[in-house]
């Protein structure tokens, strides 16, 4: 997709301006989202996706990438500020500048999320539970806190069952990929998790499947599903169509935690992507939320 165009995200496979090419679970301010926030739900998007590929895609040794991240850093502050930016990521702070004046976007919850893409560049293990959730809180939780500024629903019942369902859908989204981050040197399962089931460093590595990785994956995931589930009363919160793509989103979450349960919990060595029939499933069940 063009960056410089008025489309929308949708699911399927989308282009950065950076060239890179993007597989994606979920909607992105789908024909269900009201239009009067579809450009400002691109350009949050847009945002996030650029500055994560500066932290993960390309050859790029890490200095360059937090270098890189230093100055979409001064950027954004450009941007909040009110003042020019450097006109390198211009497709991204030409269309997020307005949005962040028009409904005075929190600022910090855009620092958020840099500060985990800069993150990813020099962490690539997790010891605890308590370290991949702070991860979560800053990669996934702006992303749903800035979406319920736009809408207008800002209390803080609702602020955590968003954090609930934006934690849900990124750890689900971790325990799908590991075929594709474990061979880039990236594990978010937890080490203390890994003893808890007697798997070692070495067994991940490997890629091989074994029981014991195969029950550190379903404790896993069915964590994510139970996070689910607590944030799901949200979609009853958030008014007029964008609650009823907020029921997509939570049951597309669900849907691949399903179809990882399908597969055996054999992430390590492939990974579960949704078809037509799934959207038609997940429709069905958003109804009857």
């Amino acid at each position: 997709m063009n960056q410089g165009s008025n489309e929308s995200p949708r699911t399927g496979t989308r282009k950065t301006s950076a060239g890179v090419n993007h597989y994606e679970n979920f909607p992105v301010a789908s024909f269900l989202c009201p239009p009067r926030f579809r450009p400002a739900i691109c350009a949050i998007y847009w945002f996030a996706r650029t500055a994560d590929d500066l932290a993960d895609e390309g050859d790029a040794p890490p200095q360059t990438r937090l270098a890189d991240l230093v100055a979409y850093r001064a950027d954004l502050f450009a941007c909040i500020q009110g003042q020019p930016t450097s006109q390198r990521w211009a497709a991204v702070f030409d269309r997020l500048q307005p949005v962040i004046r028009q409904f005075a976007l929190p600022a910090d919850l855009l620092t958020d999320l840099l500060s985990a893409f800069e993150q990813d560049v020099t962490k690539t293990r997790y010891a605890s539970q308590a370290e991949l959730l702070d991860y979560c809180r800053r990669s996934a939780n702006p992303v749903g806190r800035l979406l319920l500024h736009l809408y207008g629903v800002r209390d803080a019942a609702s602020l955590q069952q968003s954090d609930c369902i934006c934690t849900a859908l990124q750890l689900v989204n971790f325990w799908q990929d590991l075929s594709v981050d474990i061979p880039r040197g990236r594990i978010y399962l937890p080490s203390e998790n890994w003893a808890t089931h007697g798997v070692t460093e070495n067994q991940l590595l490997s890629l091989h499947v074994n029981p014991a990785i195969t029950a550190l994956v379903s404790a896993s995931v069915r964590s994510a599903v139970a996070l689910m589930q607590q944030g799901a009363p949200l979609v009853k919160k958030v008014p007029g169509r964008a609650g009823w793509e907020l029921r997509l989103v939570v049951q597309g979450g669900l849907r691949i935690a399903e179809k990882i349960r399908q597969l055996g919990f054999t992430t390590q060595v492939q990974r579960p992507k949704l078809n037509v029939w799934d959207a038609a499933v997940m429709a069905w069940r958003a109804l009857w939320m």
